[in-house]
């Protein structure tokens, strides 16, 4: 039932709302449409001494946040990676996307451009600044892969594109422009964004290749978001990028190595102790060139490897194969090991030392440990995933969410082809070729070949609970708050928290969209 005049209150009833902690809770949500914001319901009743005057009553539903994309290249035929030469059609291609993509419950999203000609940064970038076209989903500002990529992890990236930074933070200056990577307040005030404008930037890149990880802090004091992706990085190097300032994983599990238990690499990230120990810790900063050096020396020796009968468009998906296998570091540490003389030990000053000492001859209850080491705090980086049954196995999904739930963050990394209403069959792509669909997969007409997938963001929360056997609110939780911690937008978008911004999708109990509100407007509502 809706009843409805005109003090501009509005009170969501008979819903559940998703929690900060992936819980569900049976309350009423007011907000004021004019303001478009959530309130606090209990103060406005106190100050304003009036309740809403519309009433919606949601069937018991769940009103849940407006999904966030942090990763999405196009969509409904637009690419966000091509421009053709006018200003005009490239800002209609984004409201295009903007409006139809509310469809799926998102109500935010920030534009991914791929590996570009050097020239092209800097009017794209300017181009994606944050803008919020009428009953559209927001459109944040730019995420930016490449093309500061390590080469044989650059999946559909051109490799004729792909550069190192010998100048550090001046060489990403030089390509995606000064003012593109001005401090935060200063990007936001240059153009003409409106008061309380949310701005994104994102950067992906490998912490390897020359010169990235000396950009990776003055990167993050900017307020850029920085993530990893398209890397070889070790374990130590990668962990050396987040103490830099690093903050994500860029789709995980595609475009860098397989787990190794011996060295776990960027996925092992996700399973790392909330403490370093000096030991390890001193190898990080300043970062180990020695190893990044070595790394990039291997780079060229690397076998190249393709299944068969399958190659890859997608631009997550590897170029080259590297099955798990005792990483070329950790052998030669292992070989100059074995050429010690016996006793004597490789340990760093600061780490426990544990005696080699017989245990018949230690006293009862004795701990042979030298010296304790003092520790580090350390916080696990927010990684990206693609939930689409293609890119990743649920088995994969399940075991980094069972791992690290705080950080998971669903996103579709959906190419223009994306649009949820296409039917499976023979579609005309480009430069003449068609694809075929079959579900959220793409196959290049006639062949095997995958050409990525165009899974939608519902269809990820949805196959994210079937997947990890998680709650519906904690799958929100990884479509919702957890992006926004990622951008430090929490207290806008995200959320139900009282003054967040009114970007709401209602959803029944398995995931499915019912309605999307942005801004406390209603957008879209199902047939």
């Amino acid at each position: 039932m809706v009843a409805t005049t005109s003090n501009n209150l509005i009170c969501f009833t008979n819903c559940f709302l998703p929690q900060e902690d992936g819980s569900l809770v049976e309350k009423d949500l007011w907000i004021d449409e004019r303001r478009g914001v959530i309130l606090d319901a209990q103060r406005t009743f106190f100050l304003r001494k009036e309740r809403p005057n519309t009433i919606i009553d949601l069937g018991g539903n769940i009103l849940s946040p407006g999904f966030i994309d942090v990763q999405i290249n196009g969509g409904f035929g637009f690419d966000f990676s091509v421009y053709e030469g006018d200003d005009q059609i490239y800002r209609d291609g984004m409201k295009l996307v903007a409006e139809k993509i509310v469809e799926t419950g998102v109500t935010a999203l920030v534009p991914t451009i791929i590996t570009q000609e050097k020239t092209l940064y800097p009017k794209l970038l300017n181009l994606l600044r944050p803008w919020s076209p009428p009953h559209a989903a927001h459109l944040l500002g730019w995420h930016v892969e490449g093309p500061f990529l390590q080469m044989s992890k650059r999946g559909a990236h051109s490799p004729a594109l792909i550069i190192p930074a010998p100048e550090g933070f001046k060489t990403f200056e030089s390509t995606y422009s000064p003012e593109n990577l001005a401090d935060a307040e200063d990007w936001l005030m240059s153009g003409d964004t409106v008061d309380n404008t949310v701005g994104v930037r994102m950067i992906t890149a490998a912490p390897e290749v020359e010169g990235v990880m000396e950009a990776i802090n003055e990167a993050s004091k900017r307020g850029i978001c920085f993530s990893i992706g398209h890397s070889m990085a070790t374990t130590d190097i990668a962990t050396a990028a987040l103490r830099n300032g690093a903050r994500c994983i860029t789709h995980l599990f595609n475009a860098m190595p397989q787990l190794h238990h011996r060295d776990p690499s960027i996925i092992g990230l996700l399973g790392a102790s909330p403490y370093l120990s000096p030991s390890s810790s001193s190898t990080f900063l300043p970062f180990p060139s020695a190893i990044i050096n070595a790394l990039n020396a291997s780079m060229p020796s690397l076998p190249i490897a393709k299944e068969p009968s399958i190659d890859h468009i997608s631009e997550a998906f590897d170029e080259i194969k590297t099955p798990p296998q005792t990483p070329m570091l950790l052998a030669e540490q292992a070989h100059k090991k074995s050429l010690l003389p016996t006793g004597k030990s490789t340990a760093s000053p600061g780490s426990a030392v544990i005696s080699a000492t017989p245990l018949g001859s230690r006293q009862s209850g004795e701990i042979e440990l030298k010296k304790y080491p003092t520790t580090i705090p350390f916080d696990r980086p927010f990684y990206e995933i693609i939930v689409d049954g293609i890119h990743s196995h649920p088995n994969s999904v399940r075991l980094a969410y069972s791992a690290h739930p705080d950080g998971c963050i669903l996103i579709t990394d959906a190419m223009k082809i994306l649009d949820p209403h296409l039917k499976d069959g023979v579609h005309d792509w480009r430069d003449g070729r068609r694809f075929y669909k079959e579900g959220d997969a793409l196959y290049v007409e006639g062949t095997t070949t995958l050409a990525g997938s165009v899974v939608t963001l519902d269809k990820c929360v949805r196959n994210f609970v079937c997947y990890t056997g998680c709650s519906i609110g904690q799958a929100i939780r990884c479509a919702t708050y957890n992006p926004a911690r990622c951008l430090n937008i929490e207290n806008k978008k995200g959320t139900l928290r009282a003054g967040a911004d009114a970007d709401l999708a209602v959803l029944d109990h398995q995931g499915n969209v019912l309605s999307t509100w942005v801004k406390g407007k209603m957008v879209w509502v199902r047939k």
